[in-house]
């Protein structure tokens, strides 16, 4: 279980903005549904839906009043902020460091296992924020 979020000093408190939280969470939804359009490179469907499941991890930490620097973080506290296990934040643990090969190097050996993982872990977390939401 990941300590207290008061107590990581990567974090920084900040009240959520309902508005904001609302434009993330919007964002990953026609990110992840373009993500799904077969017709676009791998590469590009990968980053949709890596984008897709960040922006929604970014929406659950913002919701608790954190923001962080650090994109991998949001994915290391989904069991806090979205109840989600570690099968669903390790794969975006690993299109993380995929996606910065991508970005910053130009690598672009998207295996379609891991876009396929990908996608599914982005829409878990899609369907972990809409359940909160739902009981909120």
């Amino acid at each position: 279980m990941p300590p207290p979020l008061d107590q990581l000093r990567d974090l920084k408190a900040e009240p959520p903005d309902p508005q904001e939280l609302r434009r993330l969470v919007a964002v990953a939804e026609a990110w992840l549904g373009d993500s799904s359009r077969t017709g676009l490179a791998r590469e590009t469907r990968f980053l949709l839906a890596y984008g897709a499941a960040h922006a929604v991890c970014v929406a659950a930490l913002r919701r608790l009043g954190y923001r962080t620097e650090k994109r991998y973080l949001v994915f290391q506290l989904l069991p806090t902020t979205l109840g989600v296990g570690p099968d669903v934040w390790r794969v975006l643990d690993k299109a993380h460091e995929k996606r910065n090969l991508l970005e910053y190097e130009g690598m672009t050996d998207i295996e379609p296992q891991l876009l396929e993982d990908t996608l599914l872990a982005a829409a878990s977390v899609l369907l972990a924020w809409k359940k909160l939401a739902a009981e909120h």
